[in-house]
């Protein structure tokens, strides 16, 4: 077998390594493409056309992968941290006036500062719609 056989499997093989590593699979389509040059190589001593067969295996793999790999790649599949706490219901513990930069209440036993579009009374529960800042926009349980 020729060096260059060699070459391009070492190749494939540090291309395999990266893939490890990434959920993409494009290193996945320099690797077919790097043992596509191998086998070209046994063929041919040509570089250019090697290099050719690795290059035209791997571009056309590229955007044929993609579809696969939108598939096996998830997103995060349950919020953390301060993203976890839209949509929890909570209490208001300080009357939230709207657009004072008033009121304060508790979820999950944490108390926030809060606003609203509209008045809500001590007491009432509210639904978390959104986070700004250090500041929980609220509506009153029960509206949207």
């Amino acid at each position: 077998m020729p060096t260059i056989f060699w070459l391009w499997l070492a190749a494939a093989v540090i291309f395999l390594i990266a893939e490890i590593g990434s959920p993409t699979l494009v290193f996945a389509c320099f690797v077919v493409g790097a043992v596509g040059a191998a086998v070209a190589s046994t063929l041919t001593s040509s570089y250019l056309h090697q290099l050719g067969i690795f290059a035209g295996i791997s571009i056309v793999l590229i955007p044929l992968t993609r579809p696969l790999a939108k598939k096996i790649t998830k997103p995060s599949p349950q919020p953390t941290n301060v993203d976890a706490m839209l949509g929890r219901s909570g209490i208001v513990i300080e009357k939230i006036e709207p657009h004072a930069d008033r009121g304060q209440v508790r979820v999950d036993g944490q108390i926030w500062r809060a606003d609203a579009d509209i008045s809500i009374e001590e007491g009432d529960k509210i639904k978390v719609e959104k986070i700004l800042g250090t500041k929980l926009i609220v509506s009153k349980l029960g509206q949207s």
